[in-house]
């Protein structure tokens, strides 16, 4: 069974060749190549990546996940981004998974009544061409939505039974105002955890198209590597879940210096040492080679 980074992220520095946008956790001198990537990867035996796409949504942000996806096409599948206004996306959804790598696309809000009581028509929700379309070209949908919005996604499952979906990062959905930036420049999520959302996401569990990760620890953790204080929300989510349905990801380059990437190859170990042979198997390759059809060796 191949050994898995379910997401990830590369860049370059921003340049003409690599343009992308910069920020304060984004510099425009700071890189993260694909190659450094790849000597960890080799280094601790994992054998391919899902690269989700940083540094902007237009088709021009996106130059260095197609050069990298271009250059290691056996080694990893790419995920992108869509402008968040875009009256028309796709066109771009199009562009971006033409012979590409690009297999799908991620998202941090789906658009629709942020009140729960409030009428629910999904016609209406501002990303509804977008899961039209992937439905249409059988695009992955990469899910990591906050908290007023999590109760959206029954509705979209509903209408759209054949998009493949993974939700990002133990299935948390950050609330208004808890996201930031640590000290060491890696975003910092203030929930508890379990999260309140866990009413809602636990129960996706009955759509057989949600998939979900087992990543960004240091993200949530009140504590130092190995995160005990996770123990339970890992637990949780294999019982609801199951092996066969997460993914281990590592989310780099945000733990290249803290933890490191050996550490996060053990994560499994550390909060689930109960885990069967096959069950962990799953969770670090096989769940990610079935359901992101990631190309045979």
């Amino acid at each position: 069974m191949p050994r898995i980074d379910a997401h990830v992220h590369v860049f370059a520095r921003a340049s003409a060749e690599f343009p992308r946008e910069t920020s304060d956790w984004l510099p425009p001198d700071r890189e993260e190549p694909v190659e450094k990537l790849l000597k960890e990867m080799e280094a601790h035996q994992v054998d391919r990546a899902v690269l989700v796409q940083i540094g902007g949504t237009s088709l021009e942000h996106h130059a260095y996940l197609l050069h990298c996806l271009r250059t290691y096409p056996r080694r990893f599948l790419g995920i992108g981004l869509i402008p968040p206004d875009l009256p028309a996306p796709a066109d771009h959804m199009d562009r971006l998974t033409d012979g590409t790598g690009v297999i799908g696309f991620r998202l941090s809000t789906l658009g629709g009544p942020r009140d729960p009581l409030d009428r629910i028509d999904i016609r209406a929700f501002r990303t509804y061409p977008i899961w039209k379309r992937a439905a249409e070209k059988d695009h992955v949908l990469w899910l990591y939505p906050g908290a007023g919005e999590v109760h959206l996604v029954p509705f979209l499952l509903e209408a759209f039974p054949q998009v493949r979906v993974v939700f990002n990062h133990l299935f948390v959905c950050p609330g208004k105002g808890k996201f930031s930036i640590d000290p060491k420049g890696r975003p910092r999520v203030d929930t508890p955890i379990p999260p309140m959302t866990r009413y809602t996401t636990m129960r996706l569990n009955q759509y057989e198209n949600v998939t979900g990760h087992l990543s960004g620890q240091y993200a949530f953790s009140k504590g130092p590597w190995p995160y005990r204080d996770l123990t339970t929300s890992h637990s949780h989510l294999v019982r609801a879940f199951g092996a066969n349905r997460l993914m281990w990801a590592t989310d780099f380059p945000w733990i290249a210096e803290d933890p490191g990437y050996g550490p996060l190859t053990r994560v499994l170990d550390e909060l689930l040492p109960d885990l069967t042979e096959h069950e962990r198997a799953d969770i670090m390759g096989g769940t990610a080679q079935r359901f992101l059809r990631f190309p045979q060796p």
